[in-house]
């Protein structure tokens, strides 16, 4: 089970009073306890360009992707059998292709990274990779698991679709545990869209959120 690290050292606004961006909040730290109040809340961080705090966001509506509502198209398909998903093999592999600055959109710091990597270590954070047939790890996601909340943070790819099969991989995982589960994404994108994701407007979201952190862990 998850370690529990000492208590938080900081109190985080309400959620309702974010703006329109979502823009909850500047300063605080990155640290395991910091980092697991915020999700349990409905809040999570995202460095601003320019910006030398750290940002916390809490939008309103909410990406999710329903699960049971998954859309795999045909070609999809086709990419799934040609990978092999495996669940926290290779963690500071994924983050590190996720922070890869050569990424378009790239935004995960340093700090980010090393705040992630803690929690990985007492049990809270986790990873999904997609291996080529050559064993090469060709993509994957992590992200964050509070009980049933699972708080997916970023993914990335080198062979096509790879992103794509690690998020198939994660919601099979998620649904084949049972149980009030809640799939985050922060923000529906026209990617994710296309895969079923879809917002939620925050009370919503909150009642599901409260849900979903009295489920056991998939993990």
């Amino acid at each position: 089970m998850p370690i529990e690290p000492p208590p938080c050292a900081w109190n985080f606004p309400p959620v309702e009073a974010a703006g329109d961006d979502g823009l909850l909040a500047l300063g605080a730290d990155l640290e395991p306890a910091t980092l697991l109040t915020a999700y349990r809340a409905g809040i999570f961080p995202m460095p601003l360009t320019g910006v030398r705090e750290m940002a916390w966001f809490s939008p309103d509506p909410r990406g999710t992707i329903p699960l049971g509502e998954l859309h795999v198209s045909r070609s999809l398909r086709r990419s799934i059998r040609r990978f092999q998903p495996t669940y926290d093999r290779a963690f500071a592999d994924v983050i590190a292709g996720c922070a890869d600055r050569r990424r378009r959109g790239g935004w995960i710091t340093p700090a980010i990274r090393a705040g992630y990597t803690r929690l990985r270590a007492l049990g809270w954070a986790h990873s999904v990779e997609v291996w080529d047939a050559d064993g090469a790890l060709a993509g994957g996601l992590y992200g964050v698991e509070i009980g049933g909340l699972f708080a997916a943070e970023s993914k990335f790819h080198v062979r096509t679709d790879a992103s794509k099969v690690a998020v198939v991989a994660l919601v099979r995982r998620l649904e084949e545990a049972g149980g009030e589960r809640l799939l985050d994404v922060q923000w529906t994108t026209p990617h994710l869209a296309a895969l079923g994701a879809r917002d939620v407007a925050r009370p919503e979201y909150l009642r599901r959120l409260a849900a979903a952190l009295e489920t056991p862990p998939a993990f």
